[in-house]
């Protein structure tokens, strides 16, 4: 992870990610958990999101 996020950020990142997994999205890690929070939270651990936080006007 280039930047480190705040524990805010990382909390809709994870809640983001678990929606899309409830909805169907592939899983883009190997687990052996069900549920969507839980395997978000092991992708963002992975570190394999792509997702792009911005902050404010820079």
């Amino acid at each position: 992870m280039s930047q480190s996020r705040n524990r805010y950020e990382k909390a809709r990142i994870i809640g983001a990610r678990a929606l899309q997994v409830a909805y169907g999205a592939p899983v883009l890690v190997d687990t052996e958990q069900t549920q969507p929070i839980l395997i978000a939270a092991e992708e963002y651990d992975a570190g394999v999101l792509p997702f792009t936080v911005r902050r404010g006007e820079q």
